[in-house]
């Protein structure tokens, strides 16, 4: 398939600008190929999907689809905006001129950075969007900080996937095999239609996650691939399965093992593989001997039958292939998930094959340089990371502060006092991304000076902020599509500028600003179009302008690199790990503490690790599945997307719904002994009896957003329910989607609103608890024995 070489041309009384979809608004990489049309003035007309974009193929999403709610919408902060410190909450907000912002921003920077260092300063990174690029960045070669993450509790979201990836195969992040290398796709001749595709925690037809478009699953289905959908809820996926794993939320690492113990004790495995490739297999076999499907149903609720033929399915039918989502991430247990999940692939031999899973190096060009910035950050300051090295040297050697560990130092101002927030495109106190986030809000109320960057006002901003800066949509500015962030990029796509952005600037050309003023050695660079080509020209011979002209560029890429040593720095074959095989049985896990094989634990709320709680919040609650027309708490402003979605909505078994009283359409309040939430009932069969799903990132642009309502973000803020510090020994997961709660009938959202200045956390939970929780009542895997 080939792509037009014209991205912008006349068409009669419009102009059509050919061009691939990123953030904002929010949506992950996928790249979704699309025309956009305008009229002679530059006005926006409409857009069309692109029909030789090799991915989408002129598919487009509805967030796509409605872009002209967004771009015109009268809620878009479209210049820089300041307010005094004491009228944070207020809408005191006054307009000023960029220089003014810079002014401003460089004023205080330098004035922390004189009077507390450098450290003092930290930065909430956004997910999916560009941010996930361009924020350590701002942090490292602007503010010159080493503290910045994502701050999700135990960064429980895709980072786990990644680092344990990289530990286990020393390779970026594994992917379906969905021909996405091929311009030609699945009739390229390399290319094997998956038999078995497993999908473990992951939604792709809502989510389109990171890179992967999940219209590709229906594709392939048409192709003969079956389905086994691992995942607590009946989705239209898993309905259409030919094995559903219908597990209590948080009991994954159990399925993975029961499933090992099948493949290995029934001699299921591919032994040539696994005797030149893979490291540990014998003492995996051990470790999983009483790992029985009879085992995990008492654990995890699904029959032992359905969870021994599944296994024998995936295993007998090669290739197969897996693709693992947010779920593995967001537990405590999420390591260990993983680690079994990567070990089921690996000894059937899937790695890297035709119709398997793709793999590649850890970080590709732009995916690098985000890292290494951080040689803009002086070594006596980047010592003073807030790292939880202590308790999780794993995650230390990662490049980002431990949220759960900042929290602690933001109340505690040990070992020292963080002076400033800066929020880059990331709304964390509307439920998306801190749990217990009235605890974070009063925290950053202390802070000498905040900031954001964003294109429309949040309950974050709002309530926190003394800085804004308006932020362009990729509609509206040029850039780079980079799925999966660099770790297994199957496509380059441009970003092409179709409209003109007023003020508004994308979070690049923010980075440029800023950094000019406080760092001008780390950005030489004059426009974005001079960074991309520098970027692009660190591995190929063309510029960004060659890839307007292509509209996508895609990679070579071959298969079974691991035996011509492409997966390896020093070329020689095999995987970049220490043992130079894929570790089922990790060799460097003990070096942090960890057991080197995956086990099962507990979540730190549940029916068995807290079976008194479980008397009074009877149900499991888990939350954050993904929908069709928002992105976290974004598109909630959106006219078109909003009628579709209008409430948020907590699905319970209509027998469930029954012995509550409860009725379609009734407010419900979900509570446990850290918060409550209000929620829209919707019946379904999809959730077992035992179990409920609560949608997460609402609130109401529509309210009023001073303080304390702050735009309606108390009322159904699901992360209220979720604690802080319950991470696995690694420093990565926590239990977003694995809680106890009970419900009950209420009048309104009203019934779950708090006043953060009145929220005083329990007692019983406090940094002291961080590293696992209520360990001493879990089985023998779960207190971590040695093998």
């Amino acid at each position: 398939m080939t792509m037009e070489t014209t991205w912008k041309s006349d068409e009669g009384e419009l102009i059509r600008v050919r061009t691939c979809g990123w953030s904002p608004p929010g949506d992950h990489p996928v790249g979704c190929g699309m025309f956009i049309y305008t009229d002679k003035d530059g006005k926006f007309v409409k857009v069309e999907g692109d029909p030789d974009h090799p991915i989408s193929q002129g598919r487009l999403c509805p967030r796509c689809l409605a872009m002209k709610d967004f771009i015109e919408s009268p809620n878009r902060i479209r210049y820089p905006m300041k307010r005094a410190r004491e009228d944070r909450g207020k809408d005191a907000w006054e307009r000023i001129t960029w220089d003014e912002a810079l002014d401003i921003l460089e004023r205080e920077v330098r004035k922390i950075w004189a009077n507390y260092g450098p450290e003092a300063i930290y930065l909430f990174q956004g997910t999916g969007r560009e941010a996930t690029l361009y924020a350590p960045p701002m942090a490292q070669a602007c503010f010159k900080t080493p503290n910045c993450s994502f701050s999700m509790s135990g960064g429980s979201c895709y980072g786990p996937r990644t680092v344990v990836a990289d530990f286990l195969l020393g390779a970026g992040y594994p992917e379906l095999d969905y021909a996405a290398y091929f311009p030609d796709r699945y009739d390229d001749p390399r290319y094997e239609v998956p038999k078995y595709i497993v999908l473990w925690g992951k939604s792709p037809l809502q989510s389109n996650p990171d890179g992967f478009y999940g219209h590709a699953i229906v594709d392939l289905m048409k192709r003969g691939s079956k389905l086994i959908v691992i995942d607590p809820r009946l989705t239209w996926l898993a309905s259409r399965a030919e094995f559903h794993l219908q597990l209590r939320p948080g009991t994954d690492a159990a399925i993975g093992l029961a499933m090992l113990n099948v493949v290995l004790g029934e001699d299921l495995y591919d032994h040539d593989f696994c005797e030149k490739w893979v490291f540990g297999v014998d003492d995996l076999a051990e470790r999983v001997q009483d790992k029985t499907p009879e085992w995990a149903e008492n654990i995890t609720w699904v029959p032992a039958d359905v969870i021994r033929s599944a296994a024998r399915a995936f295993a007998t039918n090669a290739p197969s292939s897996i693709m693992w989502g947010l779920a593995i991430d967001t537990q405590q247990n999420g390591a260990q998930a993983g680690q079994a999940l990567l070990a089921l692939a690996a000894i059937c031999g899937y790695m890297d094959v035709p119709g398997g899973i793709t793999l590649s190096l850890p970080s590709s060009f732009m995916g690098r340089w985000r890292f290494e910035t951080a040689q803009f950050v002086e070594p006596e300051t980047m010592a003073k990371r807030i790292d939880a090295k202590e308790d999780h040297p794993a995650y230390a050697c990662g490049p980002f502060a431990h949220p759960d560990e900042v929290l602690t130092v933001m109340e505690t101002e040990e070992p020292y006092a963080f002076h400033m927030a800066y929020f880059y495109a990331t709304n964390p106190i509307a439920p998306t991304v801190y749990a217990e986030p009235e605890r974070w809000y009063n925290a950053l109320m202390k802070m000498d000076f905040n900031a954001a960057q964003d294109c429309f006002m949040t309950p974050t901003i709002m309530g926190l902020c003394d800085l804004v800066l308006p932020v362009s949509g990729f509609a509206e500015h040029d850039g780079v599509v980079l799925p999966h962030f660099g770790r297994n990029t199957h496509f380059l796509g441009a970003m092409n500028a179709a409209l003109d952005p007023g003020e508004a600037r994308s979070d690049l050309e923010i980075d440029m600003l800023v950094g000019k003023r406080l760092n001008p050695e780390a950005w030489p660079w004059e426009s974005a179009e001079e960074f991309f080509n520098a970027q692009i020209r660190t591995q190929y011979d063309w510029d960004f302008n060659n890839l307007r002209d292509m509209g996508v560029f895609q990679q070579n890429f071959e298969y079974r690199k691991y035996e011509k040593g492409l997966l390896r720095p020093d070329g020689e074959p095999g995987f970049n790990t220490p043992t130079g095989m894929i570790e089922v049985c990790s060799s460097i896990y003990d070096d942090f503490g960890e057991d080197e094989l995956p086990y099962f634990m507990e979540p730190a709320m549940s029916p068995n690790s807290t079976p008194d709680l479980y008397e009074e919040y009877p149900l499991v609650l888990t939350t954050g599945g993904r929908d069709f027309v928002s992105f976290h708490s974004e598109h909630r402003q959106m006219p078109t997307l909003r009628s579709i979605t209008p409430d948020p909505l907590v699905t319970i078994n209509p027998k469930t719904a029954a012995a509550h009283g409860i009725k379609a359409g009734d407010y419900v309040c979900i509570e446990n002994p850290l918060g409550k939430c209000v929620e829209r009932a919707r019946l379904s069969n999809e959730v077992p009896e035992r179990v409920i799903h609560a949608t997460h990132g609402w609130w109401y642009p529509e309210e009023d957003g001073e303080y304390p309502n702050l735009f309606g973000t108390w009322k159904s803020n699901v992360n209220k329910l979720v604690p802080m510090y319950k991470v696995g020994k690694l420093g990565y997961g926590a239990p977003y989607k694995n809680v106890l709660a009970k419900i009950y009938k209420v009048d309104g959202y009203e019934a779950g609103s708090s006043d953060p200045a009145a929220y005083e956390p329990p007692a019983s939970r406090g940094p002291e608890s961080m590293t696992v929780g209520a360990s001493s009542e879990m089985s023998y895997e779960a207190k971590h024995c040695a093998k």
